[in-house]
Parts: structure tokens; C-alpha cells; sequence
């Protein structure tokens, strides 16, 4: 659940608290050349140490709150607003100005910019998708190597960052945080069932006790202190590539007996190597493919796409989950 979301049902369930915010999203950056990610922490899942940042894209969303916006709801009068297409020249001109390497910091950079600039921002709700690059294999003397010159767009999973900044006493504040990693996609051909459900007038679905399973999946987290989301401790930075990766192999090592086991696993594993992290939570989509044939020599399976509606999970964990496992 995205802080949105969360401060949507807390407006929902408190009538006393009016819900009025604008902003500018879709605001698509691309800096080349920003500051390197070094110093990860290396965990056993995972390669990934750190990131060049030669071309750092986001996707971008602001939302700003304020009381002194209420006239240009009510009356029409539009003197304490700004535009939002000045917000969108706004984040484009920060990212010029940005030194950070994380998504997370870039958020609090331009938010915190913001609160400093216009006194009738009270508070401000910053997000981004980022936009991935994959570099291109060019030719070397001993084969191939990565180009450091060009890159292609990919579709692959990405990095998500939210935050919620306030007006503190000494300056712009985080009040919460959610980093994330989503649209990790993954088929794991072999090792997954699903068995021992209820069975009823209702149920036409098999028991499977092995099945080529397909899911998608968003793993989002929070920590103990916000400020390390910024990467600035990079010791302290949890990176979604080490998180995504994470997925991966627990995945490839857990036989599990349903989605809801296989993300509880994944939990597990993600804290225990972040001992930092306040909560771990998952939104999973079941894409699993219907089995056509299976007449074939050997293990062989002929597959095809699942028909609408399709399933999903959600759940959330903290290190009670890891301390009742031991």
C-alpha cells in the first residue's frame, strides 16, 4: 500500500479531515552522468554493489497540501497557486541541480526544494517510478563488454519511492517512507503446488502437487529511519536490485505450497538480511499457465495463458515474523 493510499482510508475514516491536494505526475526526468551508488553491502543472493548512475530516469509525481489552496476550490481564486506545469519545470530544473545516486534522495531533494520555496506548501507527497536502462553489448578485444555509451529502455522490474515531507522545526521533515521494487515477473517451471484447499460445490479448480507457477510481484518496505532510504549511509541502503534478486532465488530454492508461502519465505529472507527495515509487503498476481498437454516425452508441457479473472496476495511482515520462525 502506497503512503497515498494509507492517508486516503485515514481521510476516509475521519470525517473531521477534508481531503484537498493537486500536483503534476508522469513528469518523465533523465539525467545523464549522476552522482555513482557505491559501498553496497553485499549479500549472498545477490551481485549487485552499486550502480554507475550514467543515465538515472524517473517517472515522477508531486502532490502538495496546503490550507491557503482551499480559496482556489471554493472561490475560484487562484493567487496562492502554482501551476502545475511550473511544478513539472520545477522537477526538471532540480534534477540539474541533484548530487545525490538513489531515487529515495532525489524525492527528498526536489521535496524538500519545494517546502523551501513556496510558504503556502504545507506538506508534499513525492513518488517515482524509475525508468530502467540496460547497457548494450558492443564488441572488445576479447569478445564483448558493456557499452558505457548506450543504453536501450528496459521493461523489466523497477525501483518505486514514495515519501511524505512536512514542515518540521528545523526545516522539512520525512514523515513516512515506503521504497519498493515492482513488476517483477517470474516462472518457475517445476517445484510449486497447491493442494489441501477447500473443496466444495464451488470448486472446479485440480490439485496440483506440481505445477509450472507464474506470477507477478511488487515488494515494498519501509525502515526504521526514514533517512536511510537515502542512501547517504550506503551501508544502511537497501538497493531493489538486491531485493529483486532476492525474489529470484528464493524462488529457485523454496518448494512452496502456494503464493501466500512462497512470499512469506521471500519476507523472511528479506529480513533477515536488512535487519534495518521496519516492514516488508507484497502485492502478488497468480498468472499461472493452464497445463494443454503433458503427453510429451519426458517432462515436456504444453502451456497456454490463464483466462481472466486471476488471482493476487497481499501481505505485510516485520521482524516478529523472523523472530517466530527462529
Amino acid at each position: 500500500m502506497t503512503i497515498n493510499q494509507k492517508r486516503s482510508a485515514r481521510s476516509d475514516s475521519d470525517s473531521e479531515e477534508r481531503t484537498m491536494n493537486y500536483g503534476k505526475e508522469k513528469v518523465a526526468v533523465y539525467r545523464t552522468y549522476a552522482t555513482p551508488l557505491e559501498g553496497i553491502e553485499p549479500i549472498p543472493e545477490s551481485t549487485f554493489t552499486g550502480r554507475d548512475n550514467t543515465l538515472f530516469g524517473l517517472d515522477v509525481r508531486v502532490q502538495v497540501e496546503g490550507e491557503e489552496f482551499l480559496p482556489s476550490f471554493s472561490e475560484g481564486d487562484n493567487s496562492m497557486v502554482v501551476a502545475t506545469d511550473s511544478m513539472k519545470n520545477f522537477v526538471l530544473h532540480q534534477a540539474g541541480e541533484f548530487d545525490g545516486s538513489t531515487l529515495e534522495a532525489f524525492l527528498e531533494f526536489v521535496g524538500t526544494k519545494f517546502l523551501e520555496t513556496y510558504d503556502q506548501m504545507e506538506a508534499i507527497q513525492m513518488s517515482a517510478d524509475e525508468i530502467p536502462f540496460e547497457e548494450r553489448q558492443v564488441p572488445a578485444e576479447d569478445g564483448f563488454e558493456a557499452s558505457d555509451l548506450v543504453f536501450r529502455q528496459s521493461n523489466d522490474e523497477s525501483a518505486f519511492g514514495e515519501l511524505y515531507l512536512t514542515r518540521g522545526e528545523n526545516g522539512p521533515t520525512i514523515e513516512e517512507q515506503i521504497s519498493g521494487v515492482t513488476d517483477i515477473e517470474l516462472v518457475k517451471v517445476e517445484g510449486s503446488s497447491f493442494e489441501n484447499y477447500v473443496q466444495d460445490e464451488y470448486t472446479t479448480l485440480p490439485e496440483r502437487e506440481d505445477r509450472a507457477l507464474h506470477i507477478t510481484l511488487d515488494i515494498f518496505w519501509t525502515y526504521d529511519d526514514p533517512a536511510h532510504a537515502l542512501g547517504d549511509d550506503p551501508g544502511a541502503y537497501v538497493p531493489a536490485e538486491q531485493v529483486r534478486d532476492i525474489a529470484h532465488v528464493v524462488f529457485d530454492e523454496v518448494d512452496s505450497n502456494s503464493i501466500q508461502d512462497l512470499i512469506y519465505q521471500i519476507g523472511l529472507r528479506i529480513l533477515e538480511r536488512y535487519p534495518g527495515l521496519e516492514s516488508v509487503s507484497f502485492e502478488a498476481n497468480n498468472r499461472t499457465w493452464i497445463q494443454e498437454r503433458a503427453d510429451l516425452d519426458g517432462e515436456g508441457m504444453v502451456l497456454m495463458e490463464p483466462p481472466r479473472p486471476t488471482g493476487f496476495q497481499q501481505f505485510s511482515m516485520d521482524h516478529t515474523d523472523l523472530e517466530d520462525d527462529e
